[in-house]
């Protein structure tokens, strides 16, 4: 099995004999059923490919379809001139550099159908670019955009640049819409959906298919296609792992599956992610691997978003589909990024139910905040999680207690904002690292953060309190009998009360009953 890792071409992927799910029926009722499409996918989920997919089909390229559903869709094949636009491959952190990347795709264009307006501004020589074209071959043209929003997300934290480049995508994408009669088809996808006032005013008529039931399968694998398609695959990493291929089944779902971009629709597996760990046959964090904006950490820090609340968010459609309130709330760039999917909806409020998608967003996002909320820095985090958990199996409390201790005890002054929330997440972060190891339980509310923590042979009840005593948080366990549910159960329990002082930033005490 050869698979495309990293290769994003349609027409290499048919010529080389790589894997190809077909999705070429969608893409046949896509192309038949209106003009102008938007589609917003997380990176790494097969964007490319289908913009590929597209170009290769409009320009009537039929041989590389032969035994896909399309091959018996199509009866026309007719060829159209194609302008492909990839904003992928550029750093935009300068002002110059978005210029330069239209220019270069202008100038090839241009090359092909000729223009005498390159000295003109970028949205004007679109324009002739588009008439040109038509005119020439006598086809109407075919706009494929892929990625319209990477300038624009590599700038989100530069505000006047942002501007800028808002401005100059809004008037070259709405030449579309002054230049509708010579177009045959327009496809953008992106990870984000930035509001149509802000770039796409002037092209108010893109058919958002996003979250539309028809095409969730259209970027992604199903597992219906990884039983029909790659069952032999399945089995072999099965082997290599001394599992069975139905447990193996169940792990690859229980890591890469879990994308919903409509509720109650099929859930989805990570493209990149699956394909990498088939080719591997490793159980491997592969999709986080490929980056994370530290910008978005940034904006949940600096809207005080309590961590506590990533796997229960509730938010309208309409919010969610609006990356441009990020500075009140930081979800809809979280959703819309791929660390956050639906989980659920209530039909009553018109509300989705949010939260981790798969057991590697949800790791590698819980790892990388590490830095970011605690003292400890990038490469020190999965070692202080490591000696915590290996401490907490084996009954030392004085142990793990003290590595707790330290998490805030040098340069605490150094980390601002509300301290109630910083205790809250950075205990929320080490915890939640713990419980892929352990079993952990978490109850929050009124500034306390209560946890049960399991292992083979230990329960651990913990109490924390802010600005109070340990002493009080363990009475507190012992008024409501905490470890009434657990007197039969055979481990030995330890029930530990914790004050963290606002005022300092430090644990200030703890005390321990068995």
């Amino acid at each position: 099995m050869k698979y495309p890792l990293g290769v994003q071409n349609f027409e290499k992927i048919r010529k080389d004999g790589y894997l190809y799910l077909d999705k070429t029926d969608m893409i046949y009722h896509i192309v038949k059923g209106g003009t102008y499409y938007f589609l917003s996918r997380p990176r790494r989920f097969g964007k490319s490919l289908l913009i590929s997919t597209l170009e290769a089909y409009f320009k009537g390229k039929k041989e590389l379809f032969k035994g896909l559903k399309m091959e018996h869709l199509e009866q026309e094949w007719t060829s159209h001139p194609v302008l492909h636009l990839d904003l992928n491959a550029r750093n935009y952190s300068n002002k110059e550099a978005l210029q330069a990347e239209l220019n270069k795709h202008l100038e090839i264009w241009e090359a092909e159908y000729g223009s005498g307006y390159k000295d003109r501004a970028p949205e004007e020589r679109f324009q002739h670019v588009i008439f040109n074209a038509y005119k020439k071959t006598g086809k109407k043209v075919v706009i494929l955009v892929d990625e319209y929003d990477k300038p624009l997300l590599q700038v989100f934290d530069n505000k006047p640049l942002l501007n800028d480049y808002r401005n100059t995508l809004k008037a070259f994408y709405g030449v579309e819409k002054t230049m509708d009669a010579y177009i045959q088809f327009g496809f953008f996808t992106g990870v984000t959906r930035f509001s149509k006032v802000s770039v796409f005013s002037d092209l108010n008529n893109l058919t958002d298919i996003t979250m539309d039931r028809r095409y969730v399968e259209l970027c992604g694998i199903t597992e219906r296609e990884i039983r029909t398609c790659l069952d032999n695959q399945v089995g072999e990493m099965a082997e290599a792992n001394t599992i069975s291929k139905e447990e193996c089944y169940e792990r690859l779902k229980k890591t890469y599956d879990g994308y919903h971009f409509e509720a109650g629709t099929t859930g989805i597996y990570n493209p990149y992610s699956l394909l990498n760990a088939l080719s591997s046959q490793a159980f491997k964090d592969y999709w986080f691997e490929t980056g994370t904006p530290s910008y978005l950490i940034e904006q949940l820090k600096q809207t005080n978003y309590p961590l506590t609340n990533l796997g229960s968010e509730e938010i309208t459609a309409d919010v969610l589909g609006n990356i441009e309130t990020i500075d009140q709330s930081p979800i809809p760039m979280l959703y819309q990024s791929g660390y956050l999917t639906l989980k659920g909806y209530d039909q009553e409020f018109e509300m989705y139910r949010l939260g981790f998608p798969n057991l590697e967003v949800e790791r590698g996002f819980t790892r990388f905040l590490i830095p970011y909320y605690t003292l400890l820095k990038s490469d020190q985090g999965q070692l202080f999680v490591a000696n915590f958990v290996k401490e907490l199996r084996a009954g030392k409390v004085q142990a793990f207690m003290q590595r707790l201790e330290s998490l805030f005890a040098d340069g605490d002054y150094q980390v601002t904002g509300d301290a109630e929330l910083y205790f809250q997440n950075a205990v929320w972060i080490i915890f939640k690292m713990i419980g892929f190891y352990t079993e952990v339980e978490r109850h929050t509310s009124d500034g306390r953060i209560d946890m049960i923590v399991k292992t083979t042979d230990y329960i651990y009840i913990l109490e924390f309190k802010l600005d109070k005593t340990a002493d009080e948080a363990l009475q507190q366990i012992n008024d409501r009998q905490y470890a009434k549910p657990f007197e039969h159960d055979g481990r030995h329990i330890y029930k530990i009360g914790i004050n963290f002082s606002t005022k300092t930033r430090r644990i200030d005490g703890w005390r321990m009953a068995e």
